[in-house]
């Protein structure tokens, strides 16, 4: 990968801004310098300078919640990186999925659809690593092991619940069957290698007005 010349920190560092390539999800703020951007390119993993230890370290070394570099993007000022990445484990030393777990909202109009877009891009990204890791006792894995057949079969069950808790006038019901029916349709989308951009780009397509 041809990279520009970056424009180095006087300490020779530069951000990275750590991506989930699955969700787009922001995982983490760190720093590089040229080393750790060199080994980046040669291994596609994750390595990063340590400005408290003042060292190189690569993501998952330890703890082994390693990632997986898919492309590095350069801002157009040449100093700042985006790396995108698969990760396989939490990205944030507390255990968190993100280092962003914490937020506040100023627009609060849209909090119900945000909240929503949010809730699936975490569920998506929890189920992506259960078909990788495939944990004992997993719910989601043993659909996996299934395959389309088994979770086609969740599908049309939890389908045909929905309907019915719409049928019983149950609000509390259709929320719960709605979510197990979404949950299931997230389980084959991964289990077929389809993302959610790729759903959200044809939902967008059809939220344009006809010609």
């Amino acid at each position: 990968m041809n990279l520009p010349e970056i424009a180095w920190d006087e300490r020779g560092l530069t951000p990275v801004i750590i991506v989930d390539d699955r969700t787009n999800a922001v995982l983490t703020l760190a720093y590089a310098n040229r080393e750790a951007l060199e080994r980046t390119l040669a291994t596609q993993s994750t390595w990063l300078y340590s400005r408290s230890r003042n060292e190189l370290w690569n993501k998952g070394a330890t703890s082994g919640h390693t990632q997986h570099v898919t492309a590095i993007a350069v801002d157009c000022d040449a100093d700042a990186l985006v790396y995108r990445v698969i990760p396989h484990g939490p990205a944030c030393h507390t255990g968190a999925q993100s280092c962003f777990e914490r937020s506040v909202r100023l627009d609060t109009a849209d909090a119900g659809g945000a909240k929503f877009a949010g809730a699936m891009g975490e569920l998506a990204a929890t189920i992506a690593q259960r078909k990788i890791d495939a944990p004992e006792g997993s719910y989601t894995a043993k659909l996996f092991a299934g395959g389309v057949d088994r979770i086609g079969k969740k599908i049309g069950e939890e389908a045909t619940e929905v309907v019915i808790a719409a049928k019983n006038d149950d609000r509390s019901e259709l929320v719960w069957e709605t979510s197990d029916l979404l949950y299931h349709t997230l389980v084959l989308l991964a289990e077929r290698g389809i993302s959610l951009d790729e759903v959200g780009a044809e939902l967008s397509r059809r939220a344009q007005p006809t010609a």
